[in-house]
This record gives C-alpha cells, sequence and structure tokens, in this order.
C-alpha cells in the first residue's frame, strides 16, 4: 500500500463496526502504515453538528429527503475538508460509513430510490468513491439486541425504527453488492472480534499488498 487508500465500512446497526476500525487501524499502524479513521455522518465540526440534528431522537418528524440531503451535506464538507487531503497525503483513510449508507438506508430502506440517491450524492462526492468497502453483515434482529444491551454507543433516531426497516436496509445491502462485487466484500460479523479483524484484514492485505 504505497499510496492513500480509501476504505468504508458499512453495515447496519450493531454490526460491529466501531469495534472493527479500532482493531484495523491498531494493526495497520503496528505495521508500519499511517492510518486516519473518521466517521459519517461527523469526522469534522461542522458535519458533526449535522450528524446531531440527523440522529437526535426528538427528530422523530424529519421527512426522508431532508434526511438524505443533510447527509449528503455533511459527506461533502468531511470530504474536502479531512478526508481527500489524507487520500493526498498517501495516507489509509478508514472511514465507518459512506455513500452506501445512503443508498441502503435513504434509498432502499426509506424508498426513495437508489437512483434519486446516487444523484444527489454525485453532486456531493463529485466522483470520489472507497477503493474497498467492507459491508458487515448480521442478521438485524441480532444487531439490534446488541445495541440494546449496550454496544458501547448512544441510542440514535435510526436505532427506534421498526425491524422491517432495518431488513429492508440489510437487503439494500445485499443489492449494492451484487451491483458492485469488485469493490464491496461481505464480512460476516456474527464472529468474535478476533474472527471479524482477521477477515478483514485478509480481504485488505489482499486487495492492496
Amino acid at each position: 500500500m504505497d499510496k492513500g487508500r480509501f476504505i468504508t465500512i458499512e453495515g447496519g446497526e450493531g454490526a460491529g463496526k466501531t469495534t472493527l476500525i479500532q482493531a484495523l487501524a491498531h494493526t495497520l499502524k503496528a505495521d508500519g502504515y499511517t492510518v486516519m479513521v473518521t466517521r459519517e455522518p461527523g469526522g469534522i465540526r461542522i458535519a458533526e453538528q449535522i450528524r446531531g440534528v440527523i440522529l437526535d431522537c426528538d427528530n422523530t418528524m424529519m421527512e426522508p429527503r431532508t434526511e438524505a440531503l443533510l447527509y449528503a451535506a455533511a459527506r461533502r464538507q468531511h470530504l474536502t475538508e479531512k478526508i481527500m487531503p489524507a487520500l493526498q497525503a498517501g495516507q489509509i483513510v478508514i472511514c465507518d460509513r459512506f455513500i452506501d449508507s445512503s443508498l441502503a438506508y435513504q434509498g432502499h430502506a426509506r424508498g426513495i430510490g437508489m437512483d434519486a440517491i446516487r444523484s444527489i450524492n454525485q453532486f456531493a462526492i463529485d466522483g470520489i468513491m472507497p477503493d474497498l468497502t467492507l459491508f458487515m453483515d448480521i442478521e438485524p434482529e441480532v444487531g439490534l439486541q446488541r445495541v440494546r444491551q449496550g454496544d458501547g454507543r448512544e441510542i440514535n433516531r435510526l436505532d427506534l425504527e421498526d425491524m422491517q426497516f432495518h431488513r429492508l436496509v440489510r437487503e439494500g445491502y445485499m443489492l449494492l453488492m451484487q451491483e458492485e462485487p469488485e469493490r464491496m466484500v461481505r464480512i460476516d460479523a456474527g464472529g468474535t472480534p478476533e474472527q471479524v479483524l482477521e477477515a478483514a484484514l485478509a480481504v485488505i492485505k489482499g486487495r492492496f499488498s
């Protein structure tokens, strides 16, 4: 990996993305790589402010297209202010969520349509896409149970959606994997953290070594 690489980690609620990202960053840094970890929505001050609006449990009346536009706005600022400079500096960027989350959540699960979400986000990202996306696949029932038992993060507005919504999110990710099998790789998120890390590292090092 002799140049900047953009790796995104995707998945439904409670899939263990944060745990995997922390372990990946630790391992890759120990191997001598320069790694920047970030998240969406968020990662920088403006995008974190937008995140607060999107995920606020009091904002249950938020209209789906408003939600989609807020995600795209946060993504644009985050991309230009943080991700692109890191890539240009030759760093490995590991990002918790990116455009695939919008496609799965707002495009498919909210019913806006993936083409509409792609259109909004192409304006935001201007053709910048991840080099590799790891989709952490877990049954929605299992993931939400992890969240309710306490997986180390706050309960947010999306956690309050019904089970059918979360099933549609997973279905959306599956459709995306069929469309872009070279970029998106499924990781079984039902294993132990050690097993998940081993599988993820095998994909990353196999792809970029």
